[in-house]
């Protein structure tokens, strides 16, 4: 998030879906998917390593114990693409694609980046919060409506490349698995375990107020704040600085869910150990009813209206 590096992009996605059989939950799942993803042994997960490449076998277990589709048989859950940067020509980046088919075919992608900055000067940048606890977030969701039928079909994209400026997500607008026109909302999470004040931010309802009314969650330890999302702000405007840029380039409505900048923010101590355990878990915990708000299509008012309901029973 928010760091760049450079250049174009290349292409593919062809073939066809599998599904497998759902894996039991367990209470810890998130907080072992965001200590696993972000332990040594990843590397950084930097684009184009060996890393990223653990990285991928690990998100495509998940799918495949979770439940997910795949739009393409012949390469299971991976879009390639490949990009120039300044010190490569070609460097290969490979998104991770999978879908839970709902009752229509209109769609909401919920996305991640996995990857990070790798190994600089000898020091491995684990990125835990940086977005090792995106992409926990997003499994999680996963597996919420791989049990729970959703009402819009759900794609979980875990984009490679975001810290070379986006170009996973890029591509997946550009190549889309489905017609483009069906995307009617991207949920993206970056970074949403280390704030010690509960806040979390959703930004994208300056330029989409009509999705304000469906950001709200039942947990009181949770603050879910509006900003960062005010072209004319430049400094303070998330709007360009993660995946949903490219969604809402193409005019897809989009809410980016993260914390402020922090002291571990693109260092080498984003470890596990420096992440907020209790925060996390109500992070992603809120960002799940948030999305169930809109696939339901639930509002503000209906959400106090049935935690009303609950304690008068």
């Amino acid at each position: 998030m928010k760091l760049y590096l450079l250049l174009p992009l290349a292409f593919t996605l062809g073939c066809n879906a599998v599904k497998t059989s759902n894996q039991p939950s367990h209470a810890d799942q998130l907080i072992n998917d965001v200590k696993i993803l972000s332990s040594d042994k990843y590397e950084g997960r930097k684009t184009g390593t060996k890393g990223a490449e653990l990285a991928r076998a690990y998100i495509a277990k998940r799918f495949k114990e979770i439940g997910l589709r795949s739009y393409t048989s012949c390469s299971g859950y991976q879009q390639s693409f490949s990009f120039s940067g300044i010190d490569d020509p070609k460097i290969n980046g490979k998104n991770m694609i999978g879908y839970i088919k709902g009752t229509t075919s209109k769609v909401i992608v919920i996305s991640a980046h996995y990857d990070h900055l790798g190994i600089i000067n000898g020091k491995i940048y684990n990125g835990a919060d940086d977005n090792a606890s995106g992409v926990a977030g997003l499994l999680k969701i996963a597996t919420h409506y791989a049990r729970n039928k959703p009402m819009y079909t759900m794609i979980f994209a875990a984009f490679d490349a975001e810290e070379f400026g986006r170009k996973g997500s890029e591509h997946f607008v550009n190549h889309p698995p489905v017609d483009i026109k069906k995307i009617k909302l991207n949920l993206n999470l970056d970074m949403i375990s280390h704030n010690d004040k509960g806040e979390l931010y959703a930004a994208g309802t300056y330029k989409y107020p009509q999705l304000k009314s469906y950001i709200a969650t039942t947990n009181p330890d949770l603050k879910i704040l509006f900003g960062h999302d005010n072209s004319k702000l430049a400094t303070d405007d998330w709007t360009n600085q993660s995946d949903q840029a490219a969604f809402n380039a193409v005019n897809i409505p989009f809410i980016y869910f993260g914390v402020e900048d922090h002291k571990d923010y693109h260092k080498a101590s984003d470890t596990f150990e420096n992440i907020n355990q209790t925060f996390f878990i109500n992070a992603a915990n809120g960002i799940l009813e948030i999305t169930d708000n809109f696939d339901k299509e639930r509002t503000v008012e209906k959400v106090f209206q049935d935690r009303l309901q609950s304690r008068k029973r």
